[in-house]
Order: structure tokens, then sequence, then C-alpha cells
């Protein structure tokens, strides 16, 4: 159930679908300090393993993707390019970054469904119009596991997908299923991407308890595992 997946398709065929004004866009990110030591072409090609992860899941882009602390734009502003037809959530808590966020997206065509937000996410999840209303939920560098997962979660709606990035050496053990459970997700698929990144794909099976998630900052000090 767990065994990790190759690259299917083509990086190339990917690549092309980011708009060169994405490429600018993270160069600004870098610059202002937001972007980790990759480069911007290390950075688009490891945000479109997340486009890779969920389309080889799914058969059409997804309706509507949370993207959980967007920071400086990987890999929310690639899968913005990618799928201008969804309705794009971008989740940062950190008010400079979420700035970059909007004004980078702001008049950009193929952007009109893409929203900002200035939130928590422990927050944003229990609101009604976000909660269990996404297909989709992406995460790079959120947090451990327990805190992507319990954060994550409570976003997707029954039959959705949360992808993970992970090492690329990971065997799965940092995701357990009986850990998983009362969330309401389960470990499905690993994957790798251009023979580089890992990505953990978990898959939404019942409502998430409304208990979850626990009030900000609580995953990270107790986490669930």
């Amino acid at each position: 159930m767990t065994q990790p997946q190759g690259t299917s398709g083509s990086v190339g065929a990917l690549r092309s679908r980011v708009k060169p004004w994405v490429a600018e866009a993270l160069g600004r990110s870098a610059q202002l300090g937001f972007l980790g030591g990759m480069s911007v072409g290390d950075q688009i090609d490891h945000a479109l393993g997340f486009v890779h992860a969920a389309e080889s899941r799914m058969e059409e882009p997804p309706a509507a993707v949370v993207d959980l602390g967007s920071g400086g734009g990987v890999p929310g502003l690639v899968l913005v390019s990618c799928w201008s037809g969804s309705r794009i959530l971008l989740i940062e808590s950190n008010e400079r970054r979420a700035e970059f966020l909007l004004d980078e997206c702001s008049g950009r065509a193929g952007t009109g469904k893409v929203e900002v937000l200035h939130s928590r996410a422990e927050d944003a999840a229990h609101a009604a119009s976000f909660r269990e209303k996404f297909d989709l939920v992406t995460s790079r560098s959120f947090g451990a596991p327990a805190v992507a997962a319990e954060c994550g979660a409570p976003f997707l709606a029954v039959g959705g997908l949360m992808v993970v990035s992970e090492p690329p050496d990971s065997d799965g053990g940092r995701w357990p299923s009986d850990a998983l459970t009362p969330l309401g997700i389960e470990p499905s698929t690993r994957l790798r991407f251009n023979d580089s990144f890992g990505y953990q794909v978990l898959t939404k099976f019942q409502e998430t308890p409304d208990r979850f998630p626990r009030r900000v900052g609580v995953p990270a000090k107790r986490p669930l595992f």
C-alpha cells in the first residue's frame, strides 16, 4: 500500500506548464530571504513533484487546493501556474510572506481563484468555508508529520488527498496508520520525482472530528505521534 513509485510522464512537460512569472517571483522571494538554499530551478522542480503526485492519483486537476505554510511561494505559486482553473488557498502565518504572496498573485492571468490567507492553519481549519471543502492539501515544510496531518486533514473532503514532502529515502515509518486514523486519513503511496525528491500521499477516508486541529500551537507542543 505504501510502495514508492517513480516519476511518470515527462519532467520537461511539467516544467513547460510553469509560467515565466513564477521563476521571476521566486527569484524575488530568494532575495528577500524567503526561500531555502536550493536554486530557483530546483525549487520549481521540487514543487512540480506535488503536481506529479496529485495528478498520478487524480483523473483531472484538483478543483480546490490548500497549500499549508506557503512561505516564499513553493509549491504554492507553481500550483497556481499549473492549475489555473482550480480554487487555490495559500495559507501563511507570517505577515511579510503573506503580503509577498498576495502581491505576486494580484492581477496575474489565471490567479482569479487564488486566495492568500494570513492565518494560522489551526484557526483556518475550523472556518465553515474551508473545513472539508478541498480535494487536495499540500505541505512542503509546514512541520513534523504529526503537525501537518492534524492541521491538514480537516481541510480535506472525504476522498481527498494530502501530499507531503518527505526525505527521498523515507520508508513510510513517519506516518503510522494507527495514529492517523483518528484524523480520518491513512497513508497511501510514497513517490519520488525526478530521482531527487520524495513525497508521501495520504487519503481522507472519513470525516475529521470537530476537535481537530487543537488550538494554535498545541499540535506541535503535544503531537499525536
